[in-house]
């Protein structure tokens, strides 16, 4: 069996776990609501506190799945109970962002500033300190939005390897590449 599937999900205090009739997991928590369609040969049984993940063979697309729905059913237990939440910061000089409710506003270097529309259902935060990279601070309680969405923020402006400019993670190393050596 699969090492990931077999694992039973707890379900923590406040959060509520349903399955209906159309192979449709809800849950519910203080964070939201998340929905996930479920494939008909994967079975979720819900007890009081504990979530189980089956599979009815031993067919190759029936074990991947068996994985895959475990995981996405787990972040979806953890993001309701707890919320997801990355940070990113800018490097470079002269890059600036602010936002105004959903709308972010980034000045990369471009001749334009890029205006992006966030998702209802992530919340942004920025800080511009003295003598600090802003930072972009996103919070959310669906795993998968918010890393398309910080993808999506990356590929503005990707941190390159000469002089680590860019939108990058906070915390995150870039391995960096020495660039032209002296002439003769």
């Amino acid at each position: 069996m699969s090492r990931i599937g077999k694992l039973p999900i707890s379900v923590p205090n406040g959060v509520t776990v349903a399955v209906e009739a159309n192979n449709t997991v809800v849950v519910k928590g203080p964070k939201g609501e998340l929905t996930q369609r479920i494939n008909p040969c994967i079975k979720v049984e819900v007890d009081k506190n504990l979530i189980t993940v089956k599979r009815s063979t031993d067919d190759k697309e029936q074990r991947a799945l068996h994985g895959l729905y475990r995981a996405l059913i787990n972040n979806m237990v953890e993001g309701v109970a707890h919320g997801f939440r990355k940070e990113m910061e800018l490097v470079g000089v002269g890059y600036r962002v602010s936002n105004t409710g959903q709308l972010l506003e980034l000045s990369l270097g471009y001749t334009h500033n890029i205006v992006m529309q966030l998702p209802n259902e992530i919340k942004v935060e920025t800080k511009m300190e003295r003598n600090k990279n802003p930072l972009i601070i996103l919070e959310s309680c669906d795993k998968q939005l918010l890393g398309q969405v910080c993808a999506k923020i990356r590929s503005f402006r990707k941190p390159e390897p000469y002089k680590g400019k860019g939108i990058r993670f906070v915390g995150e190393q870039i391995r960096r590449k020495s660039g032209k050596t002296a002439g003769k």
